[in-house]
């Protein structure tokens, strides 16, 4: 079991008031590994413009970091700003970290000329090139995301430790949307890439659970040779490679993605108004279905957060909220500490066929269910 905690508002906000969430939920973890992802970014100390590509990740050593410089400099990479972390030392278990990467770039040049399309790739083709440069040189260098207006971080600890030691509660560091996933250790070994969120280009999950056919699944996403589905130190990734492979890959609407990971059983789809089209999808992508039980929450490229479980529901979740500002948490006390002056009887625990999507503009939180229709895509 882990724990789980999203909030999202129109108004950036401190990432530390969503560790307070986590200590309400304590019992669900066990220390091996926080995961956070900041999405709409806004820094105290440095006006961030949104063509700007922000580095997250961290220097076990001066050599890596001195390697970094240097790579992003011959890749025509100029650097705007780095973020320095107030860090106490003495609050970090591990021993090994020279520096926590929080930097902005500037695109080289070149790249000016390239379509939405290519700079995502190059942007992931630059992060899983620095990845494996740490790899081959011992894992002295930790590369979680590059992108515009992200922010990771990982560490091992507890979460609202591991705030207090990279003093995250200075509020100079805040966010529209929060992810944070404290981690139970229970299938893998303590690996950073292993704590939940999940990131690859602009696509973010975390989970609450497990997936017991994690291989057939990973084996099936590494055979379609796409550059970005890799590692796999944790079962759980693939539920965010999945969500990629829908809305980029197969360019479906977010709505397919329970579809997908959960399709309806055959007399189910019988009486659905697309049952044809789901039938057919549910055979292409059968081997990306999971088994759980496990719940899922994520969030995209244009802030649309998103909640979902598998069938068994035997990992509960709950959202709650107001206009302009909603949660999700794992426990409804999780809710209860983000969110405290909401109306609860809007709060909602979904079902094992609805989706939970709050859009950009965070009026209200939507509830789709696999049994209603959906937009098909449009023929070429």
């Amino acid at each position: 079991m882990c724990r789980l905690a999203l909030k999202t508002a129109s108004d950036p906000f401190s990432p530390y008031s969503v560790l307070e969430a986590m200590e309400a939920m304590q019992e669900g973890y066990d220390g091996s590994g926080l995961g956070l992802l900041l999405r709409g970014v806004t820094f105290t100390d440095f006006n961030y413009q949104p063509s700007d590509l922000i580095l997250s990740g961290i220097a076990h050593t001066q050599d890596a970091d001195y390697r970094l410089n240097m790579k992003m400099q011959g890749w025509g990479f100029s650097k705007k700003y780095a973020h320095e972390f107030n860090v106490n030392h003495n609050k970090i278990e591990a021993k090994d970290r020279y520096k926590y990467l929080l930097r902005v770039y500037n695109p080289p040049d070149f790249w000016e000329n390239f379509d939405r399309e290519q700079l995502e790739r190059e942007l992931m083709m630059t992060r899983l090139a620095l990845r494996r440069d740490g790899e081959e040189h011992g894992g002295d260098l930790t590369i979680f995301s590059f992108w515009p207006d992200v922010v990771m971080i990982k560490e091992v600890g507890w979460p609202l430790g591991i705030g207090d030691a990279l003093s995250l509660n200075d509020d100079r560091i805040q966010s529209r949307i929060v992810m944070a996933q404290g981690r139970q250790n229970t299938n893998w070994g303590i690996n950073l890439y292993a704590c939940h969120p999940f990131f690859l280009q602009g696509v973010c999950t975390m989970t609450n659970g497990e997936n017991t056919a994690f291989i057939p699944i990973k084996e099936w996403l590494t055979g379609t040779h796409f550059p970005g589905y890799i590692g796999y130190q944790s079962d759980s990734e693939v539920f965010a490679h999945i969500l990629h492979y829908v809305v980029k890959q197969l360019k479906l609407p977010l709505e397919a993605y329970k579809h997908v990971i959960t399709p309806l059983k055959t007399k189910e789809l019988e009486q659905h108004p697309q049952g044809d089209f789901l039938r057919g999808l549910r055979d292409v992508c059968r081997r990306l279905i999971v088994d759980g039980p496990n719940c899922v929450m994520g969030s995209l490229p244009d802030e649309t957060c998103l909640m979902v479980m598998d069938q068994k529901k035997l990992r509960p979740a709950t959202i709650g909220g107001k206009p302009g500002e909603w949660a999700l948490a794992s426990e409804m006390c999780g809710v209860d500490a983000m969110i405290p002056d909401r109306d609860q009887s809007l709060d909602f625990q979904p079902m094992r066929e609805n989706t939970v999507v709050i859009p950009p503009d965070r009026k209200e939180y939507q509830i789709w269910s696999q049994f209603d229709p959906y937009p098909l895509p449009q023929a070429a």
